[in-house]
């Protein structure tokens, strides 16, 4: 009988290796399936005075081949992977807002300011000033279009984050269900190797959404935590996660993740302890990267708008009126707040804009810091009344209800102004190019003075831009008008600044004069070259003194200081024209390098999964060399068992007679 027990329980052993082959061949393309393996055994052998006599095989186990630490590698490297890889694929999209070439938008600025030398050179040319106020239009819609594919992105992100989660609180449900069924199963003292191989593959599913660090329990569940300690899945029990604005500023865009305990309010997690995953991903595209593209578009709109209405406010209509503004922009953007504090943004000065968000962080008292979060330096102030009296980076921050210690107040003055602009002149008569002033040399002038430049400027504001007075032929004696520069050789030379308004008053004496350099008076400039004799005049009037007639229709000067506004720096040292480059510059770097991030993570997480599958993966060539050892072990066992029931029969047989 020990014969046949042991052939019997060959046979069964080699069947079990058999299936267990065929079972590794039939999964062979099913994710996440680790090859498996029948472990023997001797049986114990049976004790005689001639010493044991072995009693057979029996199967110890189904050994499923898995190195735990390589499946957790290619897991959190997968995460990263998946993080990386979203985020670059959202960035490209962002690089093909900023794109160059005849339909983007630097080509729109440059055939706008371009189209302004036309008019500079025939400034009464309807059909000159017509393209101008086309290209500003054109220019208008083409932020406008830009800003509204920036909400089409953040929509779509949005959206994405929103499936991402849903996703996520489906496989923690499912690993939960999975982990009460390994507790039960290693009730029997075996590993249930599909059910372990199917958490696994649910873990590595879950951490492309979300990074997941895994602490393994006595009972054989695993618990998995995000943000390196909210217990997502503990034993059969999962915890959803959510997203939503962040506490702090609602409304604001910005989109946090949120872990939803049970009978306690929602915890905002933090996007910096998220690590790897897509929603990692998408998170930091939506609150950094698509943030700075908002900033950029929108600081471009507000510096060339700003510039150019400025400009055009300064100069004279085909019809003598003051220019209206070309663009509409906003006078101010409100703050959002955590708490008490009331205020908004105004906006000063145009070449300093820096593409950023701002937070004031209040400290002590009424007192704070205003932090600029594109690279946080923060200025410091003592007071709402400090703080008023602070330009910062162009920005002037006003509070109306000042925060308590610990709150926040949130700024984002560029994040509508592209989305909102749009072009106000529609009247080529409107466009204002002449300037509002002229210069003349006095006939009997001795020297060689001659007129480079005459502009008007605005500044300082205050007062702002004063016109000379218009000449009053009816005073006695007649008021001639103008401001006139008179010139004294020296040396040292100089000149006197004379109002000739009745009566005529001197408002600057023993000025030093520089040839080339700039002399400004009440918000108007004019560079004179050359070297004056003394008693040589230069005399500033008023372009709309009657005195002069409809000269200044035919008068380019403002028209000229519109075209000079390209050369203008600007944006972060670049100059108008250049913006826009510019721009393109920081998206494309940052888009590099998340494209860089993502090709090396991709290289990482490739490695780590080919070292996993080459311990886990089923090799056809193996299985079939096994089956093939496994078959014919299997028939010598069979055989094995002929053998001992023919020695039975031949036994029986003997004994019959």
């Amino acid at each position: 009988m020990s014969l046949l027990n042991v052939g019997a329980r060959a046979l069964l052993a080699n069947q079990v290796a058999l299936q267990t082959a065929g079972h590794n061949i039939a999964n062979v393309n099913t994710t996440g399936y680790s090859r498996q393996t029948v472990v023997l055994q001797t049986v114990q052998g049976q004790f005689t005075g001639g010493g044991y006599i072995g009693q057979g095989v029996d199967v110890q186990t189904i050994l499923r081949n898995q190195n735990e630490l390589l499946t957790r590698q290619a897991a959190q490297a997968g995460s990263v992977q998946a993080s990386d890889s979203v985020r670059a694929e959202r960035l490209r999209q962002l690089q093909e807002i900023f794109s160059g070439g005849t339909e983007g938008l630097g080509a729109s600025i440059n055939d706008m300011m371009n189209a302004l030398s036309d008019v500079v050179n025939s400034p009464t040319d309807i059909t000159a000033r017509n393209v101008v106020l086309t290209r500003m239009d054109e220019t208008a819609a083409r932020m406008r279009s830009s800003a509204e594919r920036l909400n089409e992105i953040q929509y779509t992100v949005t959206e994405q984050l929103q499936s991402s989660i849903t996703a996520v609180n489906s496989l923690a449900t499912q690993i939960a269900a999975v982990n009460e069924q390994i507790a039960r199963a290693k009730g029997n003292g075996q590993s249930p190797n599909d059910l372990l191989d199917q958490r696994d593959q649910l873990i590595r599913d879950l951490n492309q959404y979300v990074q997941v660090t895994q602490i393994p329990a006595d009972d054989g569940t695993v618990g998995l935590f995000v943000a390196g300690s909210q217990p997502l899945v503990l034993g059969n029990a999962a915890t959803e996660l959510s997203i939503g604005d962040a506490s702090a500023f609602p409304g604001s865009g910005q989109l946090k993740l949120f872990f939803n305990r049970p009978g306690v309010p929602p915890s905002e997690l933090d996007e910096n302890m998220l690590g790897g995953g897509s929603v990692s991903g998408l998170l930091r595209f939506n609150n950094t990267d698509l943030a700075e593209g908002r900033n950029l578009l929108g600081r471009l709109a507000m510096g060339i708008g700003m510039n150019m209405n400025a400009q055009q406010q300064l100069g004279l209509t085909l019809d003598g009126q003051v220019g209206k503004p070309l663009f509409s922009l906003p006078a101010s953007m409100p703050g959002s707040t955590n708490g008490a504090g009331v205020g908004n943004v105004t906006f000063t000065d145009a070449t300093q804009f820096a593409a950023s968000d701002y937070e004031i962080r209040f400290t002590t008292g009424t007192a704070g810091q205003v932090v600029r979060l594109s690279d946080g330096q923060a200025t410091a102030f003592t007071s709402a009344a400090n703080l008023a009296t602070l330009e910062i980076d162009g920005l002037q921050f006003n509070l109306t209800t000042a925060g308590v210690p610990g709150e926040r107040m949130l700024f984002k003055p560029f994040s509508t102004a592209a989305a909102n602009i749009e072009s106000l002149v529609y009247s080529p008569r409107d466009l204002a190019a002449a300037n509002p002033i002229n210069a003349a040399m006095g006939t009997a002038n001795g020297g060689t003075l001659q007129l480079g430049s005459l502009k008007a400027t605005g500044e300082p504001n205050p007062p702002g831009l004063v016109l000379p007075p218009n000449a009053n032929p009816a005073l006695v004696p007649p008021a001639l008008g103008g401001v006139q520069l008179t010139f004294n050789a020296g040396p040292p030379t100089t000149y006197d600044v004379l109002n000739r308004a009745s009566p005529a008053t001197t408002l600057l004496t023993a000025q030093p004069y520089v040839p080339g350099a700039p002399i400004s008076i009440n918000g108007w400039e004019i560079t004179l070259r050359g070297s004056p004799n003394t008693g040589d005049t230069v005399v500033i009037g008023n372009a709309l003194d009657p005195q002069y007639g409809d000269a200044y229709t035919r008068n380019a000067g403002n028209a000229t200081a519109l075209l000079g506004l390209r050369d203008v720096k600007m944006f972060d040292e670049s100059t108008l024209s250049d913006g826009y480059a510019s721009a393109i510059a920081q998206v494309g770097t940052r888009t590099q390098s998340a494209l860089f991030s993502a090709k090396l993570s991709d290289t990482l997480a490739s490695n780590l999964e080919r070292d996993r599958t080459a311990v886990s993966g089923v090799n056809l060539d193996e299985e079939a060399a096994r089956l093939i050892q496994y078959q014919q072990a299997y028939q010598a066992s069979a055989k094995m068992i002929q053998i001992a029931q023919n020695i039975f029969d031949s036994l029986i047989q003997g004994l019959g007679r």
